[in-house]
C-alpha cells in the first residue's frame, strides 16, 4: 500500500509541476506530461521497471477518448467520411509502409524485418493528435477532421496487422522475448480464440462485435434509466466505466483491439439521451489517465541506448518524420484539403503512435523482430511522439502566420457605397449591420474571412471580401464620404491599427470600436475612437439583472441598480485612463490598482443608496431626434452636416 502511495505522490507531484509550466510557455500539456516522465524516469530515477506495467493501465486514457470521440459522431458523419477514412488513411498507411520498408531492404534488413517495420512505424498517436487538436480547438478544420479520418483507419489496421505480423515469424529468432514481449504475453493471455480455426475466430469476433452494437442499442437505454432511477450519481459513474471497461476487455478476448471497440460504442450511443452524462462522467477519469499514459511514455525513454548511437537514432527519427510528412503532403494535395488545413495534416501525423509500442511487444513474441532491434524501434517511436507537440508549435508559430501573409486573394471590387463602413462580419458585426440595414442605413461591409463572406452572400447581406486594414480598400469602400466607421474586427492589434490610421486619414469619421477588454479600450481610445464598447459588457449586465430579478427583487429597482452601475462604471474608467499606460501588465501600476479596488468599494455604497431610494430624481423624458436626423443618416445632407449630428462626447459604454 505505502508503495502504490508513493508512486502516486510521484507521478501526480510530477505531473502537477510540469504541466501548469508547459502551458504557460505555450507548449501544450501532452509535452508538459512527456517531460514530467522524462524528469522522474531517465533524469532522476524516481520510478523504474513499473512505468512498463503502469503503461499498460494507463492505455485505457486511450480507450477512453475513443469512446468520447465516438459519442460525438452520428453514423450518418461516419458515412459522410468514408471516402476520407478510406482514401486518405489506406493511402497513407499502404504508401508509408512501401516506403519504409524500402528504406529497410535499401540499408540491408531482410525484406520481413523491413515490411514489420514499415507496418508498425506508418501508425501515428492518436492520444496525442486528438488531445492537441481538442485543446487548440482544431477538430472541426479540414484538416482536424482529415486527421481523425486517417486516426480512424489505423486503429482499425491493428486488427489486420496483428494478424500478418505472425506470419513474417523468423526461424532463426528462437531468443526469449525481452521484457516487455513478456509483459504483452500476459497482456494478451486472456483470449477466447487461441487454437480457434478461421471460420470460427471470424464468427466469435462478429458475435463480439454484434454484442457491442445491439447491445449498445437496445439495453443500454433501459440499464441507465433504471441507474438513474436510483438517484446515485456514483453508480450512474460506475456504470460508466463499467461500459467502457467491460467493452474493452470482450475485444481484448476476441484479439481486437479495446480502442477500436469502444469507437463503436460510442457511435451507437451518439443519440442516447444519456450521452452527456456518459461523457461529464468519463471525461476526468480519460484526462488523468491520457496523462499518465503520456509521462509513462516520458519515463520509458532509454537514455542509455541513445548515448551509445546518438546520430543513428536521432537520423532514424528525423528520417520518420520526415518521410511520413512528404507522404502526408503529398496526399493532402492529392484529396485538396484547403490552404493551412495540408499542413496541419501533414505535421499532426507525422510521428509514430502508442500502437507501436503494442506492434513491438508482440513482434518481439512472434520472433518477428530482435529484442535489440524491437528497443532501437521503440526509442524511435518514443522521440518522434516526443517532437510532435514542437511540430504542432511550428506550424501555430510559422506556418500558420505565412500562410495568411501570403494569401493571395484577390479583394472584391466594391461597387456600392454606403453611411456606414463596417470592418468585420464576426459574431459582432454581424448584430451591429443587422441592425442598421434594417432600420434602413446603408452600410458597406468588409472581412478578410473569404468563408464567412460565402456565408454571409448566402444569406443573402451583401459583403465585399478584403483586409478593412488596407488604405486602398478603404478608399474603395467610400470612406471619403462615410459618416461613420465600426471596427470589429478580430485582431486586437490590427484593430487598434485601424482606428489610428482612419483617424489621422478621415478625422471628420466618427470611428466605433469593439473592445475585447478594458486595456483594449484603453488603447482604441488612445487611437482616436470616439466611443468603444466592451463586447461582454452589456450582455454581462443584463444577464446579471436577470439574475436580480430571478431573485425576487423589484424590476424597478433592478432597472435603477443596473444603470447606476452602468454610470458608476463609466465614471471610473474615465478616472482610471489618466493612471493607464501602455505597459500591458497592469500588475506593475500600482497606482492603477490603488484606485481599481477604491472603485469597487465605492461603487458598493453606490449599490446600497440605489437599493434605499424608491425615487428617481435623476429620470428625464425622452427627448426625439431633430426633423433632419433621418436624412442626414441616409446621406442626403452633406458628410459633414450628418457628422454632426452624431457626434457625441467619448463615451465608453
Amino acid at each position: 500500500m505505502g508503495g502504490v502511495l508513493v508512486q502516486a505522490f510521484i507521478y501526480l507531484c510530477a505531473a502537477v509541476v510540469a504541466v501548469p509550466i508547459a502551458k504557460r510557455l505555450g507548449l501544450g500539456s501532452v509535452l508538459g506530461y512527456l517531460i514530467a516522465g522524462i524528469v522522474i524516469g531517465p533524469v532522476l530515477g524516481v520510478v523504474g521497471a513499473e512505468t512498463a506495467e503502469i503503461q499498460h493501465f494507463a492505455e485505457l486514457g486511450v480507450v477512453m477518448m475513443l469512446f468520447l470521440v465516438g459519442l460525438e459522431l452520428e453514423p450518418r458523419l461516419l458515412w459522410d467520411m468514408r471516402a476520407r477514412l478510406l482514401g486518405l488513411g489506406g493511402l497513407q498507411v499502404g504508401l508509408t509502409v512501401l516506403v519504409i520498408a524500402a528504406a529497410g531492404f535499401v540499408l540491408g534488413v531482410s525484406w520481413s524485418i523491413a515490411l514489420a517495420a514499415g507496418l508498425i512505424l506508418s501508425l501515428s498517436s492518436t492520444a496525442i493528435v486528438l488531445q492537441t487538436l481538442s485543446e487548440k480547438g482544431l477538430v472541426k478544420t479540414s484538416g482536424g477532421q482529415s486527421s481523425f479520418a486517417v486516426l480512424l483507419f489505423q486503429d482499425i489496421a491493428v486488427i489486420p496487422m496483428l494478424a500478418l505480423l505472425p506470419l513474417l515469424a523468423i526461424p532463426e529468432l528462437t531468443g526469449l522475448a525481452d521484457h516487455g514481449a513478456s509483459n504483452a504475453t500476459e497482456h494478451h493471455h486472456l483470449s477466447l480464440v487461441d487454437g480457434l480455426s478461421g471460420w470460427t475466430y471470424a464468427l466469435v469476433v462478429l458475435g463480439a462485435v454484434a454484442m457491442v452494437v445491439l447491445g449498445g442499442h437496445f439495453l443500454s437505454r433501459p440499464l441507465f434509466r433504471f441507474i438513474a432511477a436510483s438517484g446515485l450519481r456514483e453508480i450512474f459513474t460506475a456504470a460508466a466505466l463499467l461500459l467502457v471497461i467491460g467493452i474493452a476487455l470482450l475485444m481484448t478476448l476476441v484479439d481486437l483491439s479495446p480502442a477500436l471497440g469502444t469507437f463503436l460504442a460510442g457511435v451507437v450511443l451518439a443519440n442516447s439521451e444519456f450521452r452527456h452524462e456518459l461523457e461529464s462522467d468519463i471525461e476526468p477519469f480519460k484526462g488523468l489517465l491520457l496523462g499518465l499514459f503520456f509521462i509513462t511514455v516520458g519515463a520509458g525513454i532509454d537514455f542509455a541506448i541513445l548515448m551509445q548511437s546518438p546520430g543513428t537514432l536521432l537520423g532514424l527519427t528525423v528520417g520518420l518524420i520526415a518521410a511520413k510528412a512528404l507522404i502526408l503532403f503529398a496526399l493532402a494535395r492529392l484529396f485538396r484539403l484547403e490552404r493551412g488545413g495540408d499542413w496541419l495534416f501533414t505535421l499532426g501525423l507525422a510521428q509514430a503512435g502508442e500502437f507501436g509500442f503494442v506492434l513491438l511487444a508482440f513482434s518481439v513474441q512472434a520472433h518477428v523482430l530482435p529484442v535489440d532491434l524491437a528497443k532501437t524501434l521503440s526509442l524511435v517511436v518514443a522521440l518522434s511522439m516526443l517532437l510532435t507537440p514542437a511540430l504542432f508549435i511550428l506550424y501555430e508559430r510559422w506556418i500558420l502566420p505565412g500562410l495568411e501573409r501570403t494569401a493571395k486573394l484577390p479583394p472584391d471590387t466594391i461597387d456600392e457605397q454606403g453611411t456606414v463602413v463596417i470592418a468585420g462580419v464576426g459574431r459582432f458585426g454581424q448584430i451591429v449591420n443587422r441592425l442598421l440595414v434594417a432600420s434602413g442605413v446603408r452600410t458597406v461591409v468588409l472581412d478578410h474571412a473569404a468563408a464567412q463572406i460565402d456565408i454571409l452572400r448566402k444569406l443573402g447581406i451583401k459583403s465585399w471580401f478584403g483586409d478593412a486594414t488596407r488604405p486602398d480598400l478603404l478608399h474603395a469602400a467610400g470612406m471619403d464620404a462615410a459618416a461613420v466607421l465600426v471596427v470589429a474586427i478580430d485582431d486586437r492589434e490590427r484593430a487598434v491599427d485601424l482606428v489610428a490610421y482612419a483617424r489621422r486619414r478621415y478625422p471628420k469619421v466618427k470611428i466605433l470600436a469593439r473592445a475585447f477588454d478594458v486595456n483594449h479600450l484603453y488603447l482604441l481610445k488612445k487611437a482616436g475612437a470616439d466611443v468603444a464598447i466592451r463586447e461582454l459588457f452589456d450582455a454581462s449586465l443584463n444577464l446579471g439583472a436577470e439574475a436580480l430579478r430571478t431573485l425576487g427583487v423589484h424590476p424597478f429597482k433592478v432597472e435603477k441598480m443596473t444603470r447606476a452601475f452602468r454610470l458608476h462604471d463609466a465614471q471610473g474608467l474615465d478616472e482610471m485612463y489618466e493612471l493607464w499606460d501602455l505597459d500591458p501588465d497592469l500588475s506593475r501600476n500600482r497606482a492603477l490598482l490603488a484606485r481599481v479596488r477604491e472603485h469597487g468599494g465605492s461603487l458598493q455604497e453606490a449599490m446600497a443608496a440605489e437599493r434605499m431610494d424608491l425615487h428617481d430624481r435623476t429620470e428625464r423624458g425622452w427627448t426625439p431626434p431633430p426633423k433632419d436626423y433621418t436624412s442626414a443618416l441616409q446621406g442626403e445632407a452633406p458628410a459633414d452636416e450628418a457628422s454632426s449630428q452624431t457626434r457625441h462626447d467619448i463615451r465608453h459604454d
